[in-house]
């Protein structure tokens, strides 16, 4: 069975990129970065999200984007499943803090429950089946909307989303064109899938 042991993100400048993440998120080694000068204009078709267990971790983890650059797509709100907020980092990666939570039951732990890779695709039953024959396995499903993938004990989840909606989440137009700037690690034969989105092979599982 096929998992996604690493997220990287193609950056013109890592140091910079290096100093935002360890300040904003803290993701340990299932964000990596390396330099890459591909030029890409607009929707690089996915987005990360941060998952969290109550307002006070997502508006934590957004204020900390924000003091260390990142720009607000979308401001912190509740909403009819949750409370988040969109953001854009410093190199362009578009990013999602929420919670299913419309209430703190607590103090912010700064804890981050997962971290979650969503592909924006035209056709999702093509991808879906595209990630079926490599091995992965459905874990949700919901029609030709939305398909969640098994993460196992896996530090990031993969899941497709149709990719004029998930632009419209992100609070962005869905033009875009170029690079993805992002390569996809797991223990598998690289590939690349029918939307441009490269996977790499990584020597063991990363830890999160």
């Amino acid at each position: 069975m096929t998992f996604l042991d690493t997220v990287t993100l193609e950056v013109a400048d890592p140091v910079a990129a290096e100093r935002f993440y360890t300040t904003a998120f803290g993701l340990g080694t299932r964000l990596r970065l390396r330099a890459s000068q591909e030029p890409t204009t607009g929707f690089r078709g996915f987005t990360l999200s941060l998952t969290v267990s109550q307002p006070a971790d997502a508006n934590a983890l957004i204020d900390a984007a924000l003091d260390a650059g990142a720009t607000a797509l979308k401001p912190a709100a509740k909403s009819l499943w949750g409370y988040g907020g969109v953001m854009q980092a410093p190199d362009g990666t578009i990013w999602k803090v929420a919670t299913s939570a419309k209430k703190d039951t607590g103090p912010a732990t700064g804890q981050i429950n997962d971290m979650v890779l969503l592909l924006g695709v035209t056709d999702v039953a093509a991808s879906k089946q595209f990630y079926l024959d490599r091995g992965l396995t459905v874990a949700k499903s919901f029609g030709r909307m939305y398909v969640e993938f098994d993460s196992g004990s896996g530090p990031v989840k993969l899941a497709l989303y149709r990719r004029r909606a998930l632009a419209k989440d992100a609070g962005v137009s869905p033009d875009g064109t170029g690079s993805h700037r992002i390569a996809l690690g797991a223990a598998a034969q690289p590939c690349t899938d029918p939307y441009g989105f490269s996977w790499e092979t990584t020597s063991m599982a990363a830890t999160p």
